[in-house]
C-alpha cells in the first residue's frame, strides 16, 4: 500500500515521455522470437520499465534483485510499475547464484535485463560477468540506448538520469548475436564501446 502512490506516479511519469526510434531500432526492441538479454547502463533504469512495456510485452522480463529485504520492496515495486519480474539472488560481481538465477529464468524462454556496470558501478564499468548467461543460453544481446533531451541528474555514483516529464528521448537499440559473445575479452571490449556509442552524454570526458 505505501508504494502505491509511487508507483502511479513513475508509471504516468514515463508514459508522458516521446520517444523517437528509427525504424531499424524499433524492428530490435520489438525483436519477440528468441528470449534476449537486455543490457543498459545503471543510470538509464528509470528506461527499463517504459522499454518493456512499450516494445516487449507480452514476453516475461526478468532482472535479477537482490535477495535481501530490499530487494523485495524493489521487487514489488518493479512488478505494480511495468510488470517486471525478478530473479532473486546475489548480485555482486554477477556470481554463481545470481548466474543460475538468470539461467535458470532464460532457459525457460524468458528475457533478461542486466546492467553492467550495476549494482554499485564505477559508472560505465562493463564487468565481464555480463556476458555469462547470455554465453551459455544463446541469446542475442539487445543494447539499449537513450539520449535525454532534458533530464535531472541525480549526485549518486551512477549520476542517474530522471528524464523530465514530457520529454525527448532518442532510443537506440542495436541487436549483438550470440555467435559475436565467443572470445569473451574481445566481445566485451566491442559491447562496452557500442554502449557508450549508444548513450550519449554530454558531459562526459572525451
Amino acid at each position: 500500500m505505501l508504494l502505491w502512490p509511487l508507483v502511479m506516479l513513475v508509471r504516468l511519469w514515463g508514459m508522458t515521455l516521446r520517444f523517437e526510434t528509427s525504424p531499424e531500432d524499433l524492428r530490435n526492441y520489438t525483436k519477440r522470437d528468441v528470449p534476449v538479454a537486455m543490457v543498459l547502463w545503471h543510470n538509464r533504469l528509470f528506461l527499463a520499465s517504459e522499454i518493456y512495456r512499450r516494445y516487449r510485452r507480452p514476453r516475461p522480463l526478468y532482472a535479477l534483485i537482490s535477495a535481501s529485504k530490499d530487494g523485495a520492496l524493489l521487487v514489488a515495486f518493479f512488478s505494480m510499475v511495468g510488470g517486471m519480474r525478478a530473479a532473486r539472488g546475489s548480485s555482486s560481481r554477477l556470481g554463481r547464484e545470481a548466474a543460475s538465477a538468470l539461467l535458470e529464468v532464460q532457459r525457460a524462454g524468458h528475457d533478461i535485463g542486466i546492467t553492467p556496470d550495476g549494482p554499485r558501478g564505477p559508472c560505465y564499468d562493463f564487468k565481464p560477468g555480463a556476458v555469462i548467461v547470455p554465453r551459455r543460453t544463446g541469446a542475442p544481446l539487445l543494447l539499449v540506448g537513450g539520449e535525454f533531451m532534458a533530464a535531472w541528474r541525480l549526485k549518486s555514483w551512477d549520476r542517474f538520469y530522471l528524464p523530465l516529464p514530457f520529454s525527448r528521448v532518442r532510443m537506440r537499440c542495436e541487436l549483438i548475436e550470440n555467435r559475436e559473445l565467443a572470445d569473451r575479452d574481445t566481445a566485451v571490449e566491442r559491447i562496452k564501446a557500442r554502449l557508450l556509442e549508444l548513450n550519449p552524454d554530454r558531459d562526459r570526458p572525451a
